[in-house]
């Protein structure tokens, strides 16, 4: 974008106190319009419905309106066409765009900040864009979900080994794996629309903190532009960023979990682990060493989440101490909350294809699932459920796990008279639960990875996403 210095004092909007004109080096310090032109759209919706209220409160002729309609109609086209000018001089979008609206239509075009300060402007503008890019994370967090429940059908009866401190633990179905994914995902949509909700509300009225004497209807502007509430305090609104924190935040937590789901499967396509084998579309190599397919997306998925970790903690200090109302500073939070939501809308575009379209490598997973003794709990709650204590029959399957260990055997390969010698009321039917797939047969409670409660929220599943 090219940018020009235009240093007279006359166009400054706020230039009429002034008999000096900006040093260049101060609007180049001070120009916003290189990040924020990206709130063209939501300035120009915003200042639409403003216009069609000061109509309508009889500050502006509706003749007058509608010029500044089909002006600022004309600007957002221009701009969406690449043919728009931008100056340093003029700071940020919303001079910009007022500017050439007064280039059009003279003394109208001027009338169009009755009622309204840049500081309400801002806000606004904000509130309509983080609004817009909640929506388009919520939908993008539901293809991603899709993605996972998809496998579940794909993967139907594939049981994996289940691990805590990375260590094998106990079998889970792979599509109860899946839906953890899926139950991760759902909280992220429910706190982005959560935050969607206090961010919805109108600052546009409350000027540049006082309000304004004129008789405008703040009603009727939210009306217009969907808001679901007026904020009540024009000092308070002029310097909120609280939504801007909060969804930084949520969006934090989304690239977390991203992590995480990136990390592990980082791990299960190396040889010791070789539980995926990620499409190669979604690889790369390397400059020396021809052999290499590299998990490069997920590594970067993982690594661009510490980008997002540290604008949200930047924005969290920017508005550390900040006095009532507007501070220049807060022009500040548009880089990181903009890179922010940049940064995670690009890693989930990239999720749910390479969710969908990796390969699990089931024959391996199958030949090394019985390694691990992933049924000992279940045999101690078999224990349990006969009678025995939760902590004696805890240490009798210790027990027996040693005893399988130096034998180099299976918990399903020891004699049932090996058993016996730790419980001799046991029967052959001890064995009913002994191995993987017998282990998982036996899980019953709500939430567990049990063949029927799998199965019921997959279904559950299915149908709260649709498509």
């Amino acid at each position: 974008m090219a940018l020009k210095r235009v240093p007279a004092v006359s166009d400054k909007a706020w230039g009429g106190v002034f008999d000096a004109p900006t040093d260049q080096r101060v609007e180049k310090f001070t120009e916003s319009v290189s990040f924020d032109q990206r709130l063209y759209h939501h300035d120009i919706v915003g200042s639409i419905a403003h216009a069609q209220m000061l109509a309508k409160v009889g500050l502006l002729t509706a003749d007058e309106c509608q010029q500044i309609e089909q002006g600022l109609g004309e600007i957002r086209q221009e701009i969406e066409q690449g043919s728009f000018q931008y100056d340093t001089a003029l700071e940020d979008i919303h001079m910009h765009i007022e500017r050439a609206l007064v280039e059009r239509l003279g003394d109208v075009g001027r009338k169009l900040h009755t009622g309204r300060s840049r500081n309400d402007q801002v806000s606004t503008d904000m509130r309509l864009w983080v609004r817009e890019s909640i929506d388009r994370l919520v939908d993008q967090l539901t293809m991603l979900q899709r993605s996972f429940v998809g496998r579940c059908e794909q993967d139907d009866g594939v049981i994996l080994p289940g691990y805590t401190h990375l260590q094998r633990a106990q079998p889970v179905l792979a599509a109860h794996y899946w839906l953890a994914y899926c139950e991760k995902l759902e909280r992220d949509k429910q706190r982005l629309l959560d935050c969607r909700r206090r961010a919805n509300q109108l600052s546009l009225g409350a000027a540049a903190m006082a309000g304004t004497t004129l008789p405008i209807d703040r009603n009727d502007v939210a009306e217009r532009l969907g808001f679901e509430a007026i904020a009540a305090n024009s000092l308070d609104v002029s310097s909120d960023r609280d939504f801007v924190i909060e969804f930084a935040f949520a969006m934090t937590l989304i690239a977390e979990h991203l992590s995480t789901w990136a990390e592990e499967w980082i791990l299960w396509t190396t040889r010791e682990f070789n539980f995926l084998t990620l499409p190669q579309a979604f690889c790369t190599g390397s400059s020396i060493m021809p052999q290499k397919i590299n998990p490069d997306v997920l590594e970067l998925i993982r690594g661009k989440t510490a980008r997002v970790i540290g604008n949200l903690q930047a924005l969290l200090v920017l508005v550390k101490g900040l006095p009532l109302a507007y501070n220049r500073d807060l022009q500040e939070d548009k880089p990181r909350l903009f890179d922010s939501f940049d940064t995670v809308a690009a890693c989930l575009d990239l999720a749910a294809p390479l969710v969908a379209e990796t390969e699990l490598n089931q024959a391996v997973i199958a030949d090394g699932l019985e390694e691990g003794f992933l049924d000992a709990t279940t045999l101690m709650e078999y224990l349990i459920g006969r009678g025995t204590p939760q902590r004696t029959a805890h240490h009798l399957v210790g027990q027996l796990v040693g005893r399988a260990m130096k034998q180099g055997v299976r918990l399903a390969d020891l004699e049932l008279a090996a058993i016996q010698e730790i419980d001799s009321s046991l029967d052959a039917g001890v064995l009913d639960v002994l191995g993987a797939e017998q282990s998982v047969g036996a899980f019953q409670s709500y939430g567990s990875t049990g063949p029927a409660q799998v199965a019921q929220q997959v279904t559950t599943w299915r149908k709260r996403l649709g498509g």
